[in-house]
């Protein structure tokens, strides 16, 4: 039977994610069989198995950094935010139906066998589950239909580390305050503290961190320090929005959309040497880019609308226009055509026309795409033309159908799930491309190429460039990490904590 450990946070953001990968590698280092566990996700950022279930992409990070493979018993909940106030329920990587936030709440307790039964299954599979929590265990508001934070690590008596930001200031209340507002059985759950982000000279923490002990009577584990790796992260709050720099010799503005999902497309890209790969949310951050990139969305007609409204739109035709490279992924791709109807009101029901810039009509369907692909480039055309008979392997997680209207399509994939089957995929218009598969540039081959091309089109010399190999790039990423978290926090006492569980200290 499985021993476990729980990383809760102070506050949504405060690295718990991340901190679990970490401790996921130590493990893993050290010759345990880890896995991670997240009973409720909410993102946007989502990734599909190879049985082709939906589950959050932070739990296939800490897969990806356990060394094993993702799995929706790491997370059996998943929640889509599709507007403010109501989110697309996933249950087991199925799709249950869309609920507001008030309905989810008076009902998320009938999830609980489904939680506990794929926790207990990992149970018996992994040596050690590191488990996550979600915003705070005190969110006193919440905590009587909690199944994520404290009521989850009651149901599997899990001992908890409580992480807070220093970055954000106010640390030492935020962990004081999140004790104090707990009730007396789950202060006793809490083993240690965490201090997450410190830049400077830690022992000019050290008198904070003895007041600390001496308030919650519970012992600090370590002081982790701001790091910058590149590791996929929770979708809304990443830092890789914050980019908008141009100082590479190519550059690429990837939109901004509201409801961006699968923003980890880019990463590959990202990692290039010579790349710059900022997000933009507004017409005055567009600039003069080499290649727009318009990722995919979990609205696309209210996304699609904001950009008309915003003025991005307008910037994206000019620059498509101008014969530079627009290239769209599923929300994107489907945005680019003529027209997306929705006539069963899976988004918004009625019909809105696209951006015009490639031939191709989307019908919304009530049931979701979701497989694994793998195929290759068609002989292509334009800018794009080296990525011609280029291998490129990935997801699709899509609720729409999209007709061609009289062009070829730019893709010949196998569908991994569906038992091989083949079909075609994306569309091209000139400058303009597009498609549904989610890690599209991932390969280093594909990668090379469409930044080759936007070299060669600025007259520049492609022959030096070098792609990354994503899963080497990762795997160093994910050694990094958990060199910093040996080095930061206490593991003999960690491994004590593991051992003796939620005895009293």
């Amino acid at each position: 039977m499985a021993k476990c450990i729980m990383i809760q946070g102070t506050m949504s953001n405060a690295g718990k994610s991340i901190l679990v990968g970490g401790l996921c590698r130590v493990f893993r280092q050290d010759g345990h069989k880890t896995a991670p566990f997240k009973s409720q996700n909410m993102a946007l950022n989502s990734f599909i198995t190879k049985d082709g279930l939906e589950m959050g992409r932070a739990q296939v990070m800490q897969a990806e950094a356990a060394g094993i493979e993702p799995s929706i018993l790491m997370n059996p909940i998943l929640l889509k935010p599709t507007n403010d106030t109501g989110s697309q329920v996933i249950v087991n990587g199925e799709v249950t139906r869309v609920m507001s936030a008030a309905e989810y709440y008076r009902c998320k307790k009938e999830f609980v066998p489904e939680v506990l039964k794929a926790y207990h299954k990992l149970e018996e599979m992994y040596d050690i589950i590191v488990i996550e929590g979600a915003g705070s265990p005190a969110e006193i508001n919440l905590k009587d239909h909690d199944i994520v934070n404290m009521g989850l690590a009651k149901l599997v008596d899990a001992p908890v580390l409580l992480v807070g930001d220093i970055d954000r200031g106010g640390v030492f209340a935020q962990l004081v305050g999140t004790i104090e507002l707990l009730e007396e059985e789950e202060r006793r759950r809490i083993k240690g503290t965490i201090i997450n982000k410190f830049r400077g000279d830690k022992d000019i923490l050290a008198p904070g961190l003895r007041m600390l002990e001496e308030k919650t009577h519970i012992p600090v584990q370590g002081v982790v320090p701001y790091f910058h790796l590149d590791i996929d992260d929770e979708d809304s709050l990443s830092e890789r929005f914050q980019k908008k720099e141009t100082t590479g010799l190519i550059d690429i503005a990837v939109i901004r959309l509201p409801r961006i999902s699968n923003f980890t497309d880019f990463m590959a890209l990202e990692c290039m040497q010579g790349v710059s790969l900022r997000y933009i949310s507004t017409p005055g951050e567009f600039k003069s880019p080499d290649a727009v990139l318009i990722p995919g969305s979990k609205n696309t007609i209210g996304d699609l609308l904001w950009m008309r409204q915003s003025g991005l739109e307008a910037k994206i035709i000019r620059h498509a226009d101008a014969g530079k490279l627009v290239f769209g992924i599923c929300g994107g791709y489907q945005m680019l055509g003529e027209e997306i109807t929705d006539p069963k009101g899976v988004e918004q029901k009625g019909s809105v026309k696209g951006m015009g810039l490639l031939p191709t009509k989307t019908i919304f369907e009530e049931e979701k795409t979701r497989t694994r692909v793998r195929g290759s480039f068609r002989q292509m055309k334009g800018i794009l033309c080296g990525l011609s008979d280029v291998e490129i392997e990935g997801y699709e997680i899509h609720m729409g159908t999209t007709t061609l209207l009289n062009k070829e399509p730019i893709l010949s994939l196998v569908d991994d799930v569906k038992a091989g089957t083949r079909k075609m995929d994306g569309a091209a218009s000139g400058n303009v491309y597009g498609c549904y598969v989610h890690g599209v540039f991932d390969r280093p081959e594909a990668a090379r190429g469409l930044i080759g091309a936007l070299l060669k089109s600025k007259g520049m010399d492609e022959s030096d460039i070098k792609a990354v190999d994503l899963a080497v790039y990762k795997e160093q990423q994910y050694d990094k990490l958990a060199d910093i978290i040996r080095e930061s926090l206490d593991m003999e006492a960690i491994y004590q904590i593991l051992e003796k569980g939620n005895e009293a200290s």
